[in-house]
C-alpha cells in the first residue's frame, strides 16, 4: 500500500514523501516537491510492484470464485455476526462471477457488476442505496483478502481499485402512530413465529436486525434485564435494557422454546444452531400494513425519533444506540428542540397563567 506524508524542512520547505510498502516486495520511497506528483509516482511503482512479484502456482491461478465463496462461507463467515445477510451477499456474487478465475477478476469486472447491482433494485421494487451497494463490496473485499493472505490463491486483491459510491447523510424516516399500529398488528397476524417479537425488540431497544437475529440465549441476562451483544457493528460490546413487552415476549418464548443456551433465539425451523431469515415475513407484513418507503432499518430511526420527541438527548440516543460519536444521531435535533419549545409552552403557560 502507498502512503504520502507531508514533511516541513529545516529550511521551511514542504515536501511530500511518497512510501510504498508490499508484502513480499521491496519497500520503495521518494520526495517530491508537489503532492500530485508523489501520488502519481505512487501509482506507477505500486503497478510496477505488483507486475514484478511472484505469481502463485498454476494450481491455485485455478481457483474460480466460485469456490471462493462456498469456502470463505464453510470456514470465515460462522465467526462474523451478520451471516444470513452476508451469506445472500456473497452468492449473489457468486451467480455473477462464479465461473470466473480469480486471477482473471479485473476491477473493471467488479465495477461493471457494481452498476448492475445498483441498477438491479431490492426486493421491494426501489433501487439499492449507496450504502448496501457499498455493503456487497466490503464482504467480496474481504474474501478476496482472505484469498490473497491466508490462502495464497491469487497475489492482489481486485476490489481495492474498485471505487465505492458516495453515501447519503442518512435516512430520517420513522413510523407514525397510525403505522405503527397496523405494523404491529400485521406482525401479530403474521405466520411467522418470531416476526412480531423481532419488530418489538427493534422498536424498543433500536437494535439492528443483524444484532437481533445474532441473539443467542446466553446474550440475555434476565437478573439484569438486559441484552448484551456482544459485537457490534463498531466493534464494541454492548449492554441492552430489557424492558416492558419486550421483556415479557422473551421470557414467554423462553419458557416455551428454549434448549440451549447456545441455541439461537430466532432460530430456524430446522435448526436452532442457525438464525431464521424474516425477509419474506417482513415484506409482507409492511404490504399488508400499506406503509410505503420503509425498511427494517428505518424501525431503528423510529426508536431514535421516539426517544428525540420524548425528550431524550442526543448523547442518550446516542448511548442507546451505540454511536460512539453524536454525528450519527444529529438528524433527530429538531425532534428534540420540538420537545423542548413544547416543554417551555407548558411552563410559561403554569407560570404565567
Amino acid at each position: 500500500m502507498a502512503s504520502i506524508q507531508k514533511r516541513i524542512t529545516k529550511e521551511g520547505r514542504t515536501t511530500y514523501c511518497a512510501l510504498i510498502r508490499i508484502k513480499g516486495s521491496p519497500t520503495r520511497s521518494a520526495t517530491f516537491d508537489r503532492r500530485s506528483d508523489a501520488r502519481r509516482w505512487s501509482q506507477e511503482q505500486e503497478v510496477d510492484l505488483r507486475s514484478t512479484r511472484p505469481t502463485c502456482n498454476m494450481k491455485n491461478e485455478q481457483h474460480t470464485l466460485g469456490e471462493l465463496v462456498d469456502r470463505y462461507i464453510s470456514q470465515i463467515l460462522p465467526d462474523k455476526k451478520d451471516i444470513v445477510g452476508q451469506t445472500q451477499q456473497l452468492n449473489w456474487w457468486k451467480t455473477q462471477l462464479g465461473d470466473s478465475r480469480l486471477s482473471a477478476i479485473s476491477p473493471a469486472m467488479i465495477s461493471e457488476c457494481r452498476s448492475k447491482l445498483q441498477k438491479g433494485g431490492t426486493h421491494y421494487g426501489t433501487p439499492r442505496s449507496a450504502a448496501t451497494v457499498n455493503r456487497y463490496l466490503a464482504v467480496l473485499s474481504h474474501a478476496f483478502t482472505i484469498a490473497w493472505k491466508e490462502w495464497g490463491w491469487i497475489n492482489f486483491n481486485p476490489v481495492l481499485n474498485t471505487r465505492k459510491l458516495k453515501e447519503s447523510r442518512g435516512r430520517g424516516r420513522f413510523l407514525d402512530e397510525q403505522e405503527r399500529e397496523r405494523l404491529l398488528k400485521t406482525c401479530r397476524e403474521s405466520r411467522s413465529s418470531f416476526l412480531y417479537i423481532i419488530v418489538v425488540l427493534a422498536l424498543s431497544t433500536g437494535m439492528r436486525k443483524g444484532e437481533i437475529l445474532g441473539l443467542r440465549w446466553r446474550d440475555i441476562d434476565f437478573n439484569n434485564r438486559r441484552i448484551v451483544i456482544q459485537e457490534t457493528k463498531n466493534g464494541e460490546r454492548r449492554a441492552v435494557p430489557l424492558v416492558a413487552t419486550s421483556l415479557q415476549l422473551i421470557e414467554q418464548l423462553k419458557a416455551n422454546d428454549f434448549n440451549s443456551m447456545d441455541d439461537f433465539i430466532f432460530h430456524s425451523p430446522e435448526d436452532k444452531t442457525k438464525s431464521c431469515c424474516i425477509r419474506t415475513a417482513w415484506e409482507k407484513a409492511i404490504k399488508r400494513s400499506a406503509i410505503t418507503d420503509f425498511r427494517f432499518h428505518d424501525l431503528r430511526h423510529s426508536t431514535a425519533s421516539y426517544l428525540a420527541m420524548n425528550g431524550a438527548s442526543l448523547l442518550e440516543i446516542a448511548d442507546i444506540l451505540g454511536h460512539k460519536t453524536l454525528q450519527m444521531v444529529k438528524r433527530y435535533s429538531h425532534l428534540s428542540e420540538d420537545h423542548k419549545a413544547t416543554v417551555l409552552e407548558k411552563m410559561n403557560e403554569k407560570i404565567f397563567e
